[in-house]
């Protein structure tokens, strides 16, 4: 176990059995390969078959490039999931203003929604990285 230790193989798994829709790339922070595995089904279910080998490499590489810090990226990961469209994540973060907008708009209208699935990662580590 690294000490840098930023996401979960447990949520990673749990994500991967969503993994066709990407679910589990976008967690790791790969937004290109989620949002190809998000119109193509996991490739075809072929590249989602793989890549439930692919997680622990896929871990290891987030807890790497990511900060640990006052903000958990698997509690910000499973508040988008299921309550992004109330702006719930953002509040989580600190973000009340644009908290607040998602919760009225219902995501920005879905669009922030998917914003914050490319952009999730990287907010929380700008605000982990500020301490």
């Amino acid at each position: 176990m690294t000490t840098n230790d930023t996401h979960s193989k447990t949520i990673g798994y749990i994500l991967w059995i969503f993994g066709f829709m990407g679910a589990h790339r976008f967690y790791y922070g790969r937004q290109i390969t989620g949002t190809i595995w998000f119109f193509t089904l996991g490739l075809l279910f072929v590249g989602w078959i793989i890549d439930l080998f692919l997680i622990p490499s896929m871990d290891r590489d987030a807890d790497r490039k990511y900060h640990a810090g006052q903000v958990d990226y698997t509690v910000g990961w499973i508040l988008l999931t299921f309550l992004g469209v109330f702006g719930i994540h953002r509040f989580y973060m600190g973000k009340w203003l644009t908290g607040l907008l998602w919760l009225l708009t219902g995501g920005l209208f879905l669009v922030g929604y998917l914003y914050d699935y490319w952009t999730l990662n990287g907010q929380i580590d700008e605000l982990n990285r500020q301490g």
